[in-house]
């Protein structure tokens, strides 16, 4: 090849050169495919305009909000196998505590010196060969047992550093996922758990939760929100999924022609709030492209300065419900349709404890066996064990619920002894009583930096101990949580327990008693009665409480309404062991 005098350093001729300069100048007068024009402007002037996310000046963003800004923490998969590399945990000063819970994994110290892995479940269903892969998970790398938690989901705990990537990849080889499992995203989407197959729902809503589940993973700008974010669909049948307790609830009615979806907004019940209806009726068709567009009216405009005001009841407050609705009908291509509430038909009345037991389908011969799971923890065995049940005597599906318990789907009538055979020889049972039917706890001191008290072993102990001394006639929700972020929901307990330190306890350990707690149509939050209690005095005082309840009740009226119809110092005298 000869060489070209004409030509520079750079390999262009002064022809070539003079094109590009062209070339160039015409590009940088158009407008770029995405985002806002190209103008030029002197680099101090650059310099000097006050840098903004989500148009909140970057001084004056909260913590969290500045380690999201400073890195995208969906873009961290390099930092992740070097610290699986160095088998290191993360910095909490430097964001990366937090960044790696949008992965799915929580470093938990000081409570254990390990990560716990929040996994996502879709329709909050998992098929035989999927537990067991998580179970081998559990027993190779982590403690050897899972959690089923009030959202449905399951936790394995116990990963060194060294494994978080084996963790993350094996989940992805099983068809799952953790990514947005924790921090400021939409979290494990509920359902009513008997979806398909109970014979009194109003519409199927598995699809409607996979569709939206789907949706959210491919859209980024639906991760990072202001604040985690929860949304429920409740299919109008016998079991409850708690609707009225999330961010977002969809539940089934009947209306003029048919079955529709009430919207209700703003729930967080340890912030002592229900979620509201908002005058809103949609099509089942409806329902995920609204909750798109609701969760990015409240991750454009929630609040980024202070974690405590950055829920969307918050934002609901500031700009009030029909201003809301009026953003989010911005973001959509169909009328929103606005029906009072009234005029439906209201979803089936819930069956109390529906979740445990043996239940006939919509399919003939067929049934589900809600299998109690006390506190919600499953060894790696018992892992096992179920699938094998699930795969030996049904179709191989199993369904989790926010009450911490576990659903085998589609076993024919002929295979219902035998899954209760296996079950029994499990440690596990269909046929729970009426307290540990109800017996629903938060990881606690064990597991979590946050909670007072070991919330899932005292659950133990207090449903032995009543389980010896009461016979109830009708099931009772006991709620056991460790802080006041209420993840076991104290407030809607018929007796919630909401850890404390106690000195006078002999591991100073204790609990606040509310009463009278309750969702759906006995919607309300449960009243403090007591504070402090030694958790000594706490299996005898609500052993106590119980039996003036027994006695002292009109008819078979429930414990929740007993409750109410007392005033506060009624009931701490009523209550009172001294």
């Amino acid at each position: 090849m000869t060489h070209d005098p004409d030509m520079n350093a750079q390999g262009f001729s002064t022809e070539q050169q003079e094109y590009l300069k062209g070339f160039f100048a015409g590009v940088q007068q158009r407008a770029p495919w995405v985002g806002t024009p190209i103008t030029e402007a002197p680099s101090e002037q650059i310099s000097a305009q006050p840098s903004t996310y989500f148009g909140v000046l970057l001084e004056d963003l909260c913590k969290e909000e500045r380690f999201k800004h400073a890195e995208n923490p969906l873009d961290i998969w390099d930092k992740l196998v070097k610290h699986a590399d160095d088998d290191a945990f993360p910095s909490a000063e430097a964001g990366d505590v937090f960044r790696f819970k949008f992965h799915g994994l929580f470093y938990v110290a000081p409570a254990q010196d390990a990560f716990m892995l929040r996994c996502r479940l879709v329709a909050c269903t998992l098929n035989s060969m999927q537990l067991r892969g998580l179970a081998q998970m559990a027993s190779e790398w982590g403690g050897g047992y899972c959690d089923v938690t009030t959202r449905a989901n399951v936790q394995i705990r116990q990963f060194p550093p060294k494994h978080i990537v084996d963790v993350l990849t094996r989940l992805s080889e099983l068809g799952l996922t953790s990514r947005g499992a924790g921090a400021d995203n939409v979290r494990n989407i509920t359902i009513t758990p008997t979806s398909g197959l109970d014979p009194t729902e109003l519409y199927d809503v598995r699809g409607m939760a996979k569709a939206l589940h789907f949706y959210i993973l491919n859209n980024r700008d639906l991760f990072g929100l202001p604040r985690k974010f929860n949304i429920a669909f409740d299919s109008g049948g016998a079991i409850s999924v708690v609707a009225d307790t999330n961010d977002i609830g969809f539940v089934a009615v009947r209306a003029e022609d048919g079955v529709y979806f009430r919207v209700e907004l703003g729930g967080i019940t340890g912030h002592q709030t229900f979620a509201q209806d908002c005058g809103v009726l949609l099509r089942p068709d409806e329902c995920v492209p609204v909750a798109a567009a609701m969760i990015r009216v409240f991750n454009e405009h929630g609040d980024r300065t202070d974690r405590k005001k950055a829920r969307l009841k918050y934002l609901l407050e500031r700009w009030g419900v029909p201003k809301f609705v009026e953003e989010v009908q911005k973001k959509l291509a169909f009328e929103l349709r606005r029906f009072p509430r009234e005029r439906c038909v209201e979803r089936h009345e819930a069956v109390r404890h529906a979740h445990i037991g043996v239940h006939a389908q919509q399919q003939a011969g067929l049934n589900y066996i809600g299998v109690a799971v006390p506190v919600g923890r499953l060894t790696a065995a018992q892992m096992q064990g179920l699938a094998d049940v699930a795969e030996q005597c049904g179709t191989g599906e199993l369904r989790f619920t926010v009450w911490q318990n576990v659903l085998i789907a589609n076993v024919p009538d002929a295979n219902v002894d035998k899954a209760k055979a296996m079950l029994h020889g499990l440690g596990l049972c269909c046929e729970a009583s009426f307290v540990e039917g109800g017996l629903v706890a938060c990881t606690g001191n064990t597991g979590c930096k946050f909670a007072a008290s070991n919330t899932k072993g005292q659950a133990m102990q207090i449903a032995s101990y009543l389980n010896e001394r009461l016979t109830l006639d009708q099931p009772i929700n006991i709620h056991l949580t460790g802080c006041a972020h209420s993840c076991a929901q104290h407030y809607i307990g018929d007796i919630g327990l909401l850890g404390a330190k106690v000195e006078s306890s002999s591991n100073g350990e204790g609990y606040h008693v509310f009463v009278g707690g309750g969702e759906g149509s006995t919607q309300g939050l449960a009243r403090q009665v007591f504070a402090a209690v030694p958790f000594d005095d706490v299996p005898g005082r609500l052993e106590h409480m119980l039996r003036i309840y027994l006695t002292q009740r009109e008819g078979d009226e429930p414990f929740v309404a007993f409750t109410r119809r007392h005033s506060v110092e009624a009931l701490k005298t009523m209550f009172s062991t001294e």
